[in-house]
């Protein structure tokens, strides 16, 4: 079975390699964002197959050129808000990728074509909703219109935390779609690829509020009394160490997008197996 393996597990490391050289040159991974890549692209070639590899590239592509996208625009307008730069470290690469990465190893060892679907449908869930919330913050951020926070709908400034836009719903749900249409493209002749574009639009969108949710209500966010800003980072840009301010110091963006994503591959598990009674 691992000899089978073998030969997939080369190209993914060859791609995954490849392709992380390169985002670094473009600084859209760090050194230790290289490490996750190829950790996480490798094993989900191996482990999952061509497709779901392709899938992953697809979201890491996609989601670097929304990276890049205006990006002296977005610096001005909320780069101080957030924990990390564009350029993205390990702990950032596995919490988007981290989930979609076990999921595509357990389904390397299920033999029960029911568990198996469920699996893939939870992969794509959680590439969904990372796609979903990483097209929504890029985009979201541009918006003529001011973000309201998910819980109570209050105004808020661009770029915090549990903060949404039309457009940035818009994105998510666009994020959530491309890449659900991606991998059916990627397995046409499939039967259940057919059921991928809707269980990914409403997993990654699902998932991608569940991240607002949590960035507005248990996120760890920080006060700059220098420039009486909030913010998720603990030393503001100006160099001021920040006062806690709400949330649970345990739980950082990283953590956030980590659950996010388990609760959109969560749904898609739930999804899957709803549509499998309608066939």
């Amino acid at each position: 079975m691992l000899t089978h393996r073998l030969p997939r597990v080369a190209l993914g490391l060859l791609l995954s390699a490849g392709i992380s050289t390169l985002a670094y040159r473009r600084r859209s991974l760090d050194r230790s964002g290289v490490a996750g890549a190829v950790i996480t692209g490798t094993s989900t070639f191996g482990l999952g197959g061509n497709s779901w590899g392709l899938s992953l590239i697809f979201f890491f592509v996609s989601s670097s050129l929304f990276s890049h996208f205006r990006a002296q625009e977005k610096a001005a307008t909320a780069a101080d808000k957030f924990s990390k730069g564009t350029q993205r470290d390990f702990a950032q690469v596995m919490a988007n990728g981290g989930v979609a990465s076990l999921l595509a190893g357990a389904h390397a060892f299920s033999s029960n074509t029911q568990a198996s679907q469920a699996l893939h449908a939870g992969y794509i869930g959680a590439l969904a909703t990372a796609n979903a919330d990483t097209w929504a913050t890029e985009l979201g951020v541009l918006s003529p219109h001011a973000p309201r926070l998910i819980t109570n709908g209050r105004v808020t400034t661009p770029g915090t935390s549990g903060g949404i836009t039309p457009l940035g719903t818009t994105a998510s749900a666009a994020g959530a779609l491309s890449l659900g249409l991606f991998s059916w493209l990627m397995q046409s002749r499939d039967r259940f690829a057919r059921r991928l574009p809707l269980i990914a639009l409403l997993s990654g969108l699902t998932g991608s509020l569940f991240d607002s949710l949590l960035g507005a209500t248990v996120q760890a966010m920080y006060y700059c009394p220098q420039c009486a800003k909030e913010t998720e980072r603990r030393v503001h840009n100006c160099g001021t160490p920040t006062l806690f301010l709400r949330g649970s110091r345990h739980i950082n963006n990283d953590t956030v997008n980590f659950l996010a994503t388990l609760c959109g591959s969560i749904v898609a598990i739930f999804l899957a197996r709803g549509t499998s009674r309608t066939h």
